[in-house]
This record gives C-alpha cells, structure tokens and sequence, in this order.
C-alpha cells in the first residue's frame, strides 16, 4: 500500500478538504507538513460543515492528525478551532492530535509586524493575511524562533524572548507601530504552555513507526505549487515551500515515505489576494462563477479572482510538484455554459511562450492563449461514473489532461464526500 500526498496546483481553493476528507476516510493518519492558519479547508459530511485552517482533516473521521514540524504553530488560532470542533463533536486529545515538538510558534509580535509591513508597502502590497506567518518563518531560519519544545524550559525562553524582542521591537518602532515588552510575551506563552504542550511530541518516530506497521499515512498540504517560495509567482506567494517533496522533511519522515502524489486543481481558476493571474475574468462569466462556486476564503472571508482554466500553469505545478495524477473538482460550476475556454499558453512582448515566466514584471505583462470549446447543458453535479457524464464535459476533461501531461485520477462532482469519480486509487498507485 502506498502513502499519498496531496498539494494543490493552483494558487490554493481548489477543493483540496474534500479530497483530503475523501482520502482520510481510508486512511490511518493524516499529516500537515507545512503553511500556518492561513490555509483553510472546508469539509462538508452528513450536512455538517468543518472549517479547518491548522487541523489535519482526518480528524473529522476518527483518525489520529499531525502538524508536522514544517508548520508554524498560532497557539490561540490552534486552540480556538479545537474548541469549535470539539463543540461539533469531533474529540481531539493527544492521543488523537500529535504535534511535532520543534514546530515553531507564532506570536503576537510576528502578526503585528506582518500587518505593519503591509501597511508600509502602499501599493506595493503582497497580499498577506497580516496572521504572522512570514514573520515566523523568517524566525526559524533566523535561528530565534521559540519553538514549543521550548516552552518547558523558562531559561530558555529567557534569552530567546530578549533576541526576539531586540528584532522585532526595532523593526516595529521603525514602521511607526507599537512595540512589545518581555512581560507581554512571557504572559501569552504562560497562558497557551498548560493546553498546549500535552500535544507536543516527538512526532517523526511515532510516525516511523506507523509506517514501518504498514499504516496509510496521508500528508495534506496547504496552499499550492503557485505559492510556493521558490516555485510560485513570487513575491506573491506563501513563505514555505507548498511541493510534495516537503511532506518528509516537513514531517520528520523519509523521502520514500511520500508516495502517490495528488494534485488538487479546479476545473477553471481561482486567486485570493494581490499578484499575476493571466486568465482572470473580469466579466459576467467571471462574476457568475464566483457566485455559483461561492468563492470566498475559507479562512479570511476574502473573495477570489476567477479565471479560465490555466493548463500552463498546472503543467509547471505538476512537473516541480512530481504529480502522479490529478483530482479535478467544481466541475459542476462549468454547467450550463455555451462555451469553455483553457489558457494553453502565453504571449509576451509579441512572442508565444509555453511555460510561466518567472520575473514579476514578465509575469504582469503576458496575456493568455486561449482555447474555446463547446459547453454542455446537462448537469455534472452529483455524477458518481463517467457514464453519468455530458460527453462534452467529458471532453472538456480528456483536454485538460492532454494540455497539463498527467491523468485525472479523481472527479469531484460536488461537496458532498461520495459525489466523487474514481479513476485510480491513489492508495493502491
């Protein structure tokens, strides 16, 4: 049996909750590698709705989640989205729940300066949820991050506060904002170490072990191949790497341990936030599929860009992203158009391109190749088989995975958790 790793290849939304959901309902453990609360998942099982941002989506049916040390770890936001689901009536207990004891931790401190630097920006805005993830990244590699292995240890935390604060303090009193003492930030660790480091342990060995019992281990990413750090449209990305080779160092495990790797992608395209979107819409087609999708942040309540299906891009997600097959999804939201169109290329300056180019300003100034095919009238929505299918709609998929050079090993059809076509089980691949 083969673990399975699943990552968008989009800029993120692309349904990757029900998938994941989808996959965790046969699988044994669930696994976040990487991103903070600034990813969300929406899962919808017997009519409830889970709205996720930093819990593994296993958890939802019974299986034991991780968040792995290449995450970075909001303890509030942690905390705060436990108390919802436990209200929901999902248990998390650290038994169910194992967090990686060097994940570090966002603070307050890191928020503030993120939301300042923003500020500072004018229009030269990223796009960034302003929660302190960049922040507390830029902490780890820093080599000053306090991580919750440290919160057993107040001599540690001692220096580590005063080299933080000796950072951040210079940096928020530069950008005009309000700065922050020790007693602050010993205050909130005091608060958060009681609920908070019963979940921490050593995360990799309990996970080596379950993969040496032969357990299906699924690791969920967060965000997608186009927002990551080296990858994606920089510098409007996430501030981690989003490629399915993260999910081992992300997780502690070995590179072997990956697996089938899903990507996740929309059957158009979708963007939150600043940054180069060569498809988009900006006309009643646009606007219609954003209200029939209901493209709004799951996290941020931000409403997302709409475009045309990008297959360039998603070519150059599944080459970095060592993508096995795709799990297409929304397909739904296409029915009813008279026509389709998929991005298969780019102009720039006058000369056609095939492949995204890197450099922003490259990036802001090409314009999409499209290709139109007929629409179809009939319904996707709920289709379980192929046969259940309008044959255009059927083509219209068979071209997507023409153009982006791997199969469609999943069709959503819905939010609903069975409202899938399977193709080829990843577990089995």
């Amino acid at each position: 049996m083969a673990n399975v790793t699943v990552i968008g290849t989009q800029w993120g939304d692309e349904g990757k909750g029900k998938i994941v959901d989808w996959l965790a309902s046969r699988a044994d453990i669930v696994v976040r590698f990487q991103g903070g609360h600034n990813a969300g998942h929406t899962l919808v099982v017997n009519d409830q709705v889970y709205k996720l941002s930093l819990l593994p989506s296993g958890l939802v049916g019974g299986k034991i989640g991780v968040i792995g040390n290449g995450v970075v770890v909001d303890p509030k936001a942690l905390m705060s989205e436990i108390d919802r689901v436990t209200e929901q009536g999902l248990t998390v207990t650290p038994e169910t729940l194992w967090i990686a004891e060097t994940a570090p931790l966002i603070l307050p401190l890191h928020g503030a300066l993120d939301r300042a630097r923003e500020v500072a920006r004018g229009n030269h805005k990223i796009g960034t949820t302003g929660r302190g993830i960049g922040p507390a990244y830029e902490d780890k590699v820093a080599r000053r991050a306090i991580r919750i292995c440290d919160l057993s240890e107040p001599e540690t935390l001692d220096w580590k506060i005063d080299e933080l604060l000796l950072h951040h303090n210079t940096l928020l009193a530069g950008l005009g904002a309000e700065t922050f003492t020790k007693q602050q930030i010993l205050d909130f660790l005091k608060e958060i170490t009681p609920r908070l480091l019963p979940y921490a342990c050593c995360a990799w060995d309990r996970l080596a072990e379950a993969d040496r019992a032969g357990k299906r281990i699924l690791f969920e990413g967060a965000q997608a191949v186009m927002l990551d750090v080296d990858h994606g449209t920089y510098p409007f990305v996430t501030s981690s790497n989003t490629v399915a080779a993260i999910a081992a160092s992300g997780s502690g495990m070995s590179p072997k341990s990956v697996g089938f790797v899903l990507g996740i992608a929309k059957a158009y395209t979708t963007r939150v936030g600043e940054g180069p979107f060569p498809s988009e819409l900006f006309d009643e087609v646009g606007k219609g599929m954003a209200e029939r999708g209901r493209e709004f942040g799951t996290v941020t309540g931000r409403p997302r860009r709409c475009g045309w299906f990008d297959a360039a891009m998603v070519r150059r997600a599944v080459r970095v992203g060592g993508v096995s097959g795709v799990a297409l999804t929304k397909l739904d939201i296409l029915d009813g158009m008279k026509e389709v169109s998929i991005c298969v290329g780019y102009e720039l300056d006058g000369q056609k391109i095939d492949s995204f180019p890197s450099a922003p300003g490259a990036q802001a100034r090409v314009k999409p190749i499209l290709e139109t095919m007929p629409g179809w009238n009939e319904t996707t929505g709920g289709a379980r088989s192929w046969a259940e299918l309008p044959a255009q709609a059927i083509k219209y998929v068979r071209r997507i995975e023409e153009l982006i050079g791997t199969p469609v090993t999943l069709l959503s059809t819905s939010p609903e958790r069975e409202d899938t076509i399977l193709v080829t089980d990843p577990f089995e691949g």
